[in-house]
C-alpha cells in the first residue's frame, strides 16, 4: 500500500485587524505623537510627583473615568478657546483635543519643567500651544499667543498645597480671563480650590468622581453670560 502524500503547508493567516475607530464618548484622535505609553506617563508622574510633591496633585495620572467626566462637564465639544492648568503628562490633553472642534485651541499652561517637555516631545496637534509658566499668568499667555478670552479652563493644579495667596491669585487671573458663559472646571481631591475661588466666582457645584484613584471631586464655576 503506497503511502498517502504529507498534508500540503498551512495557509499564512492574515494578522488580525486594529480597530482605527476612536472612542465615541472622546471623539476623533488628535494628530501626531503616536499612542500613548501609559506605563511611561504613570512613572513620569510618579516621579514629578516625588520631585515636587507641592506642584503635583497627585502619584498617578487620571483615571479615563475622570477625563470623560471633565470633557463632558467642560462642554469641551462646544469651546473654541480651552485653557488647561497643569496638564501633567498630558492624559487629559488628549483627552480634550480627541474632542474639541477642528477649529478650537487649547493652552496648556505647565510649570514643571520635566512635564513641560515631555508634552511638548509627545502630544502634537496643531490647535495646542504648550506654554512654560504660572497659572497666574492666565491673561499674558492668551495675550501672547493672540487668543481671546477662554470659553473653558480646565485646573488640575493642587490647590490645597500652594500658598494660599498664590491660589487667590489663580482664582482671580481664571475668573478675568473667562469669556461671558465660560466656565472653570477645577478637578481636586481637597476643597481648598473652592475656598479660593468663590468669593470671586460664587459658589460652586461639585461633583465626585469615585471612579478616580484617588477619588476627585469636579468643582464647575460658571461667568454670568451678561
Amino acid at each position: 500500500m503506497r503511502p498517502l502524500p504529507p498534508d500540503p503547508p498551512a495557509a499564512p493567516r492574515d494578522p488580525p485587524r486594529v480597530s482605527s475607530i476612536p472612542s465615541p464618548a472622546l471623539g476623533p484622535a488628535p494628530s501626531g505623537g503616536g499612542p500613548p505609553d501609559v506605563w511611561s506617563d504613570r512613572l513620569a508622574f510618579l516621579l514629578g510627583f516625588v520631585r515636587h510633591p507641592r506642584e503635583v496633585g497627585s502619584v498617578i495620572p487620571s483615571s479615563g473615568w475622570l477625563e470623560r467626566r471633565l470633557v463632558r462637564t467642560a462642554r469641551l465639544s462646544e469651546a473654541k478657546v480651552v485653557v488647561e492648568l497643569g496638564p501633567g503628562t498630558g492624559g487629559t490633553t488628549r483627552a480634550f483635543l480627541r474632542t474639541m472642534r477642528p477649529e478650537a485651541r487649547l493652552l496648556a499652561i505647565e510649570l514643571s519643567d520635566e512635564f513641560h517637555a515631555r508634552l511638548r516631545s509627545t502630544v502634537r496637534d496643531p490647535r495646542l500651544i504648550v506654554q512654560h509658566g504660572s497659572a497666574e499668568r492666565i491673561g499674558e499667555f492668551l495675550a501672547e499667543h493672540q487668543l481671546p478670552a477662554a470659553d473653558v479652563v480646565i485646573s488640575g493644579i493642587p490647590f490645597s498645597t500652594m500658598p494660599v495667596e498664590v491660589g487667590e491669585r489663580i482664582a482671580a487671573a481664571v475668573a478675568t480671563s473667562l469669556a461671558p458663559g465660560g466656565r472653570f472646571v477645577a478637578y481636586q481631591v481637597r476643597a481648598h480650590v473652592a475656598r479660593r475661588t468663590t468669593p470671586v466666582m460664587g459658589t460652586p457645584t461639585c461633583e465626585w468622581e469615585f471612579r478616580n484613584i484617588p477619588p476627585m471631586q469636579v468643582f464647575t464655576w460658571t461667568r454670568p453670560a451678561a
